[in-house]
């Protein structure tokens, strides 16, 4: 993976192949598409693949109060770049200046000037520029001015509608990993720390890490089976997202039991791959009750566990 941040330190590398322009959020099945014609544009034009995004969403800084939680962080966002044959992932520092370029500025400073790009792939519904003035017919007429040349593709259908990241968004809202993870190009992960909680799942046989500080979207209220890297192996993972009714606990948590994983990880950060939605979090009539239903939800992310070892998609 790589992964650069300042344009003022740019190695000649980066220059002089095909450029797509994004935020890429979720690394979708769609922007999967444009990766592979930006590989094809990098082999013609005999430079690299360089996909040049934004941290953080120009919309965090124009519309604060309008920004939706991510579905990726940056160095993840890169990792699954690079697993898609990207060679260089550009994370430009978002600021007023960037956002207070007219189309043609941008297009001269950045596309002209900074990457010396070769060639340019982008989606349908590219916008870019102060106010978002710049469209996918003003990119088309400033790189034919330019003698750069521009493959653009069309959105990837799936049940009838176009991939997208706000799509995938309202999905993992819903708690509907699955589906969304069939528009991923990875599972869907988040990561947190790990805090001190009051160890109940311990004394009834089911230890949980408490994960705090979610930067990403949380899924939907639920029971998950999931997966967690943790020193250097994959550990199958059942995760509750939501409260403990069955307790009188009303306070939302993300807890973590990783199956067959003993060692303590307080204070450490962690990350969790949601692999598929196992049912909704009701009240049981008792503790019994409960830990039965735990070694069912246990069982039922072992199956699952071994099923996405066995995918295309599994990373």
């Amino acid at each position: 993976m790589k992964l650069l941040r300042d344009l003022a330190k740019l190695p000649d590398t980066v220059r002089h192949g095909a450029v797509a322009i994004g935020n890429f959020d979720g690394v979708h099945q769609g922007h999967k598409q444009i990766v592979q014609r930006l590989l094809a544009k990098a082999r013609q034009c005999g430079g690299p693949a360089v996909v040049f995004t934004f941290d953080p969403h120009p919309v965090r800084i124009l519309r604060p109060e309008q920004a939706p939680p991510p579905l990726t962080w940056t160095d993840r966002k890169a990792e699954l770049l690079a697993q898609l044959g990207v060679d260089t992932t550009i994370a430009y520092p978002t600021d007023e200046a960037l956002l207070q370029l007219t189309p043609d500025q941008f297009f001269k400073r950045i596309v002209g000037d900074t990457l010396q790009a070769r060639a340019m792939v982008e989606g349908t519904n590219f916008y870019f520029g102060r106010h978002r003035a710049g469209n996918i017919e003003v990119l088309q007429k400033l790189c034919t001015a330019a003698g750069v040349p521009l493959d653009i593709v069309e959105p990837v259908i799936v049940d009838g509608a176009p991939v997208s990241s706000s799509r995938i968004r309202q999905l993992i809202t819903a708690g509907q990993v699955d589906e969304a993870n069939q528009m991923l190009t990875g599972p869907y992960r988040i990561r947190g720390m790990v805090r001190h909680g009051v160890s109940r799942g311990a004394k009834i046989g089911f230890p949980t890490a408490n994960v705090d500080a979610v930067d990403t979207l949380l899924p939907g209220v639920g029971v998950y089976a999931g997966r967690c890297a943790v020193e250097g192996r994959s550990w199958p993972a059942a995760i509750n997202v939501g409260s403990n009714p069955t307790f009188g606990e009303h306070a939302f948590k993300v807890e973590v039991h990783l199956i067959g994983f003993h060692d303590s990880l307080y204070g450490q950060p962690l990350e969790v791959d949601f692999l598929s939605r196992l049912r909704d979090i009701v009240r049981f009539a008792n503790v019994d009750t409960l830990q039965a239903q735990l070694a069912k939800d246990v069982s039922a992310t072992q199956q699952v566990f071994q099923q996405a070892i066995k995918s295309p998609q599994s990373d």
